[in-house]
């Protein structure tokens, strides 16, 4: 199991514009799949963006215009640009990934996905 570790979060007004990233404790690590989902108190893991190994990308329909994943292979590093923020998106934010299991064709569920961040939580206000 790898650690992944998120940064970013924060407090932003209504309109304003966050960016996460996500990285892993070990450098040799490769992902297939990484991915970010969000959840607030009481309710289930929302599946927000995904990104394989090969550049695709799957996004919530709700949320694409807004939200952009990217990963940098280089540097082993999962981003989430997050613009026009509203006070629905505030939520803990959480990165995860997968060595073998491929996000090419949809965003996974979250148990399918082996390693986890502990979340960085992102409040925004009206």
């Amino acid at each position: 199991e790898v650690q992944l570790v998120e940064s970013g979060g924060g407090s932003v007004q209504a309109g304003g514009s966050l960016t996460l990233s996500c990285t892993p404790s070990k450098d040799y690590i490769t992902f297939r799949c990484m991915a970010w989902f969000r959840q607030t108190p009481g309710n289930k893991r929302e599946a927000v963006a995904s990104i394989n190994s090969d550049g695709t990308t799957h996004s919530a329909q709700s949320l694409a215009r807004r939200f952009t994943i990217s990963r940098d292979n280089a540097k082993n590093t999962l981003y989430l640009q997050m613009t026009n923020l509203q006070p629905d998106d505030t939520a803990m934010y959480y990165c995860a990934a997968d060595r073998r299991v491929s996000c090419r064709f949809d965003v996974p569920p979250p148990s399918r996905l082996a390693d986890w961040g502990q979340g960085t939580q992102v409040t925004v206000s009206s």
